[in-house]
């Protein structure tokens, strides 16, 4: 019945995708990005929260921090500058180092303070750098990039730019963040894979136009899942940035499946019914795998993962319906040749499963020394988020971030909080409470500076009323200092710029101001402790992802096959080389990124396929009589080719992703390749090893009629004849 639909409506459906194609793109190209750090944990976590609170109250603060050199601009051009930036729709507010001045000044305070407060914070201990704090506005934090771009221009039009100028901060890591890793950047390495995947397909089917047309159908299904996912109002991220490679890996492998049961079947008197009748189980079992596998990644709290897992699975989902669904229709317009000699993948494995059979036991315990070594470095896997990390080494942002740290201050920042709760108590006794708990903060080695209301006035503030009055009067109308109190002075900000010790984490940093303030009326947070937050929540669902995939994976896996001892035997070869490529992460203290951290699971989800394959082919010779060896063999021979070329697109593929300058983006894609081909090693090594252990249970049944592929075209009597032959 499917043979007939296909013979009359496969032009239709094939015309149907072309004439949706110019509405698919046009959809999957206008999804907007979003990669606020801030974001990546889930609001009701209590970091989160402390710093939505904090926000509530002194409102977001972004600042981009521009240092430029003394010798090259004067403090009229500064001035200039900072007018400019001013003007701005994405700048709220700019302090530059005679403004910051020229406020302590109003205020009373001695030359010498002001030049103790200033130096190490907006001018560098040598005087050669100044340093311009340009604080965004709310249109800056929902255009970071545009707003970025506004300063440049700025400095550009100044005559600032240049070598001589250093431009740094969150938002411009972020620009930076969204340019390498948008859709742009993505582009170039995407055709890359195309180019390489094309290559590959005619490589193995030796035609043209089928090659195209299967092509065609992988840039479709990627538009589609986009738009899909647009609509359902996801957003993309720098982790977004692989969906598409993934999506064509998932369609060229559903499609390289379908192509392999078609040409087995090619003799039969209906060739494409043959071929839907033998693939529609092993795909279908290998499309919720591969979904489980890359749903389980949403486990974690971190949102673009998160958005990540939902992502692929449904990308999965398209990929593999669009595979076995539409790559028939293909097959049934583009004629197919039916006299090719198809028998030296079968010959290549043959000899493969003449080799390994006979030494099953020593591969088994090769595999087994490899692994209890490498496992052990498990323990010692660690995560890592540092944005900064996320850019080229080679990055102007990078350079710039550096020298400003060294030269002026840190950018990561702790944020303390003082509450009072006495509406009665005087002003002055606030300044001087705060005053006390910021000497108290700055005593902890890794806090660089500290920055409050208090560094506005003079140390200690006159005894006199008389003076202390228009001092007080003329506060109260800066807007420096009204950035640190809200709430009629019953909430005053304390900013720390922190840098850690050596050895040490901005995590622990944190605790141990906590615990240092455990007994004063201040409640810590900001956007570092966010981040530490998010590295414990990425190693936490690493571990949660990746279990909760191996647990319902095997579910389904014992359900399809329905037998408990083979799904435990299908689960090893692909939980052994993973954890054996992580064990040696481990060994070399590499940490897992935002990126890798996803891998495990997405290669299981991935691998399961080929594994599900060979033991359908496995099950299948045993209900014939077959004995145990001989199943393997069988199997091994007739599944070993579409499994190595389905692995070895999905590996290449992932392995474009390392052109992308995009740390995150390249080591996803390498891992994601590494560890593609460990479980091919597993799949065609270690399985059928562990196989051969098996009891002969077909023996018992041998009126069992033989399955229909041992009748099939000269390519599978070939491949038989060939293994019997290296047999």
């Amino acid at each position: 019945m499917l043979s007939r639909f296909y013979k009359h409506y496969s032009r239709t459906i094939l015309w149907l995708l072309a004439l949706s194609f110019p509405v698919v793109h046009w959809q999957a190209s206008t999804i907007r990005s979003n990669n606020d750090i801030e974001t990546w944990l889930p609001v009701e976590s209590p970091v989160r929260a402390g710093y939505e609170r904090f926000k509530r109250d002194f409102g977001v603060e972004e600042m981009v921090m521009v240092g430029v050199e003394t010798e090259k601009v004067s403090d009229t051009q500064i001035e200039a500058l900072c007018g400019r930036l001013d003007r701005l729709p994405g700048v709220r507010q700019c302090f530059s180092p005679g403004r910051l001045r020229a406020m302590m000044e109003d205020l009373q305070v001695s030359e010498e303070q002001i030049t103790e407060r200033l130096h190490g914070l907006a001018v560098s201990k040598d005087g050669s750098l100044a340093g311009i704090a340009v604080v965004l506005s709310n249109v800056g934090l929902r255009d970071r990039a545009g707003t970025v771009r506004d300063i440049r221009a700025e400095l550009k039009y100044s005559r600032l730019d240049g070598a001589h100028t250093a431009v740094s901060g969150g938002p411009v890591v972020i620009s930076e963040m969204d340019r390498l890793g948008g859709k742009t950047e993505n582009t170039k390495f995407f055709l890359v894979t195309l180019l390489i995947c094309l290559a590959l397909l005619y490589y193995w089917i030796h035609n043209w136009k089928l090659a195209l047309s299967v092509l065609a159908l992988t840039i479709w299904t990627i538009d589609f899942t986009m738009a899909v996912f647009k609509l359902c109002g996801g957003e993309m991220n720098f982790i977004l940035g692989a969906l598409s490679v993934m999506v064509m890996v998932f369609t060229l492998e559903a499609s390289i499946h379908v192509i392999h049961y078609f040409r087995e079947s090619q003799h039969s008197p209906d060739t494409l019914g043959a071929a839907l009748t033998l693939c529609w189980k092993p795909c279908l079992i290998s499309l919720m795998t591969t979904a489980v596998g890359l749903f389980s990644v949403s486990v974690t709290d971190i949102v673009p993962v998160t958005q990540f897992g939902y992502a692929a699975a449904l990308g999965a989902v398209i990929a593999m319906v669009g595979g076995l669904t539409i790559t028939p229709a293909i097959l049934s317009v583009i004629p197919q040749r039916h006299d090719e000699d198809l028998s030296q993948d079968g010959l290549m494995f043959a000899r493969l499963a003449h080799w390994l059979l006979p030494r099953h036991v020593q591969v088994t315990i090769g595999f087994a020394l490899v692994a209890a070594v490498a496992l052990v470095g498990l323990m010692w896997v660690e995560t890592k988020i540092e944005p900064l990390d996320f850019l080229p080494a080679n990055s102007q942002v990078v350079t710039d971030t550096h020298r400003i740290r060294r030269e002026l201050t840190s950018l990561d920042s702790i944020e303390g909080v003082v509450k009072f709760e006495n509406a009665d108590q005087p002003f002055v006794e606030r300044l001087d409470q705060v005053r006390k708990i910021e000497r108290k903060l700055a005593q902890h080695p890794a806090v660089r500076h500290t920055m409050s209301a208090a560094m506005f006035f003079p140390d200690p503030l006159p005894d006199s009323p008389m003076k202390l009055l228009p001092i007080l009067q003329k506060a109260q109308a800066q807007r420096g200092t009204s950035d640190f109190v809200v709430d009629g002075q019953r909430l005053w900000r304390i900013s720390m710029r922190v840098e850690c010790p050596p050895g040490r984490t901005l995590s622990q940093v944190y605790d141990e101001l906590c615990d240092q303030m455990k007994d004063e009326p201040v409640q810590l947070t900001g956007l570092a402790p966010l981040i530490e937050q998010a590295q414990h929540e990425m190693l936490d669902g690493f571990w949660k992802s990746f279990a909760s995939a191996f647990v319902v994976i095997g579910l389904v896996m014992a359900i399809a096959l329905r037998s408990i001892r083979i799904t435990l035997v299908a689960m090893i070869p692909n939980i052994v080389p993973m954890g054996i490529i992580f064990g040696l992460l481990g060994w070399y203290q590499f940490p897992v990124d935002i990126g890798m951290m996803m891998t495990g699971s997405i290669a299981l989800g991935i691998s399961i396929d080929g594994t599900f394959h060979l033991l359908v082919r496995y099950r299948e010779q045993l209900r014939t009589g077959m004995s145990n060896v001989e199943s393997v063999r069988v199997a091994l021979v007739a599944t070993g080719g579409p499994i190595f070329e389905s692995i070895v697109v999905s590996s290449i593929g992932m392995l474009a992703l390392t052109l992308s300058s995009f740390a995150p983006t390249f080591r996803f894609g390498l891992l994601m390749a590494v560890l593609l081909m460990a479980t091919l090693a597993g799949d065609l090594l270690l399985l059928p090893a562990l196989l051969c252990f098996g009891r002969s249970e077909g023996q018992a049944r041998p009126e069992v009629k033989p399955p229909v592929f041992v009748e099939r075209s000269r390519r599978t009597t070939g491949t038989q004849h060939a293994a019997d032959k290296v047999a």
